[in-house]
């Protein structure tokens, strides 16, 4: 900060006396007390008009962490949050926000404007300062004004300590006590090649390794304490992580979103080594291209892979910058700067806090939340509007997409057949984008806070970020897409006598359901037909003998496993079960020295449980 004693003084404005403080939704972080501007006399007051959708607003709540701790006997720091969105004005949903993003003092919510309007407020985020006295002497909106509002406290501090009219003291900060969960707000998934999941744990400022089953945690990286630091896992730092994507030599890349910084996650070690950023916010008049360690970022939110380099949706400053690990630099690719949604060629078209990306064959698709619009930037360098009309267009509709509406959505994901899965995220929803009908259409409801998701064979795994898990759901088969997850190259397979063998294990906590018969299933066939002088049908062994016949020459088999698996607590009279399904294709050929025994592998995550609500799975 700078040196108040050497600083000319702070302009202030006129003084006017302060309306009270008033909030439909009552006060959070304060153990139930509610506050007013009368019994906060004598001491120096900050209010804080934000919304939580609003990145600008974020980087000012971090922004005023050291403001506070400096003057806490002074300063009483009151967030008033002034919702856009209309989830933003559900109670609930502001009580998840002041401990997603640690606001440490007190939050007025007010879901129906009235402070705001009292204040004659007009822009995300403003700053308004009142003396002791309980006047108003100054307004701030934007962010990066803290060091004057510093020197400017100190100023009120010296005259009211004078004047006899400042009173020192903590005002109690009560937050709720968090959830035991085993993820945090989560933000972003990643599947590693092994079959794991990666999640950023974001309130705990930690990246996850979760097990195939996505709730087990296998490893942790990150020490769990705010800050930028590398090192090995117990000792490195992040802060509110958020995107993932797979680089070519298996290392991952975080966007280490309030770090405003791009790191570098090895899954073997757990080395973490920063590859992009400072560690401080970019400012106008900053560069935005140059060598990766020395230009600021802004709130990168995702990233993703495309054209060789990593691609990173700033949602900082709306724009999409590019990182290039070969070269070690940063470059900006699209956007102005200016929060719109404007089309165009890739630097002159605008964004409105870009916060997710994924790549299809026509180019890559930006989740633009502030604008509640889906976007695509081209392979030709243009940047276009797929859904969306600006940044208070927003609601819930399917239909053609030059109508239907989408609220805030935060990730989107590449389906099989080419379409895109949307987070709608203040929607609570699921939702579908085909760019060949140009539909929208509703995947899933009931999200509470989608924030990103990974296709993983039939199924797509989602973030639910305010339920602090991953949930699976199946895909309608329409949008699976010609089956490729399955095709091999062909087999040489024995002439005769082949042991086919499909291994299941049950999940953690799970055991096979024997309780009314068999718990597994095969059927097992043939194309053509002749290829198989024995072994095809169904039975409930997962083992089978197979026998070819080599004057078919090369065919098909096709082989359908399925096993049923329970909760295994002896404790719980009515376990849950789940079934685990899996279809392969193999394209085999006899061979006198081709191989005598085929083994396929039924992952216990193949297959998602019933949702809640549908019926047991079927007998078997």
């Amino acid at each position: 900060m700078d040196d108040a004693a050497s600083a000319p003084p702070v302009r202030r404005s006129a003084r006017v006396r302060a309306p009270e403080l008033a909030g439909k939704g009552g006060w959070l972080n304060t153990g139930g007390a509610a506050y007013t501007l009368a019994g906060l006399r004598g001491r120096v007051v900050l209010l804080d008009f934000w919304t939580f959708c609003c990145v600008n607003c974020l980087h000012v709540v971090d922004e005023l962490r050291e403001l506070e701790e400096r003057h806490r006997d002074t300063l009483v720091v009151i967030g008033v949050h002034s919702p856009k969105f209309p989830h933003e004005a559900e109670h609930a949903a502001v009580a998840d926000a002041v401990e997603r993003y640690a606001v440490a003092h007190p939050v007025l919510d007010d879901p129906e404007l009235t402070t705001w309007t009292q204040y004659a407020v007009r822009a995300w985020p403003t700053l308004v300062v009142v003396d002791p006295e309980g006047y108003v002497v100054a307004t701030y909106s934007g962010e990066g004004h803290v060091p004057e509002i510093e020197r400017l406290v100190t100023e009120l501090e010296a005259e009211h300590a004078a004047k006899g009219t400042l009173r020192r003291g903590d005002l109690p900060y009560a937050p709720p006590e968090p959830e035991p969960t085993v993820l945090r707000f989560p933000g972003k998934v990643l599947r590693l090649p092994s079959g794991t999941f990666l999640v950023t744990d974001t309130t705990r400022h930690q990246v996850a390794e979760l097990a195939e089953d996505g709730e087990t945690v296998l490893r942790r990286f990150g020490s769990g304490e705010r800050g930028l630091v590398d090192g090995p896992p117990a000792r490195a730092r992040f802060q509110e992580p958020q995107g993932l994507a797979l680089l070519p030599d298996g290392a991952v890349v975080v966007a280490d979103t309030v770090n405003h910084a791009l790191r570098r996650l090895d899954p073997e070690s757990g080395e973490v080594t920063t590859l992009a950023g400072t560690g401080s916010p970019w400012r106008p008049g900053d560069p935005t291209d140059g060598p990766a360690r020395e230009v600021r970022m802004s709130s990168p939110w995702d990233v993703v892979r495309w054209r060789d380099k990593v691609w990173i949706a700033m949602a900082g400053i709306h724009q999409l910058w590019s990182y290039d690990p070969a070269a070690g630099t940063v470059a900006r690719e699209a956007g102005t700067g200016g929060e719109q949604l404007v089309d165009g060629p890739a630097k002159e078209a605008l964004f409105a806090q870009p916060s997710g990306l994924a790549v299809t064959a026509e180019g890559l698709w930006v989740a633009d939340s502030e604008s509640s619009a889906l976007r695509l930037l081209d392979t030709d360098g243009q940047v276009r509007t797929a859904v969306g009309a600006g940044l208070f267009a927003f609601g819930y509709r399917d239909g053609p997409a030059d109508g239907a509406l989408l609220q805030h959505p935060l990730g989107v994901t590449a389906l099989p057949d080419g379409s895109l899965a949307v987070c709608d995220t203040y929607n609570q929803a699921l939702r579908r984008y085909d760019p060949a009908t140009g539909e929208v259409t509703t995947l899933a409801g009931d999200l509470r806070e989608p924030s990103g998701a990974v296709v993983v064979g039939e199924d797509v795994v989602v973030v639910e970020s305010a339920r602090h898990r991953l949930t699976r759901l199946r895909l309608p088969a329409e949008v699976l897409g010609p089956r490729t997850d399955t095709e091999r190259s062909v087999t040489g397979v024995a002439v005769g006598p082949v042991r086919l063998d499909v291994v299941f294990t049950p999940p953690p906590g799970q055991k096979l359901d024997t309780r009314d018969g068999p718990a597994t299933r095969l059927l097992v066939s043939a194309s053509p037909p002749e290829l198989l002088r024995s072994g095809e049908g169904a039975g409930s062994d997962l083992s089978r003998a197979l026998e070819t016949d080599p004057a078919v020459g090369q065919g098909v088999l096709h082989v359908v496993a399925t096993a049923a698996a329970c909760d295994a607590d002896p404790g719980v009279p009515h376990p849950a079960c789940h079934v685990h399904r899996r279809e392969w294709r193999l394209p085999v050929r006899p061979d006198a020295g081709g191989t005598d025994r085929l083994v396929l592998e039924l992952s216990g995550a193949d297959g998602p449980g019933p949702a809640s609500g549908q019926a047991p799975y079927p007998s078997l």
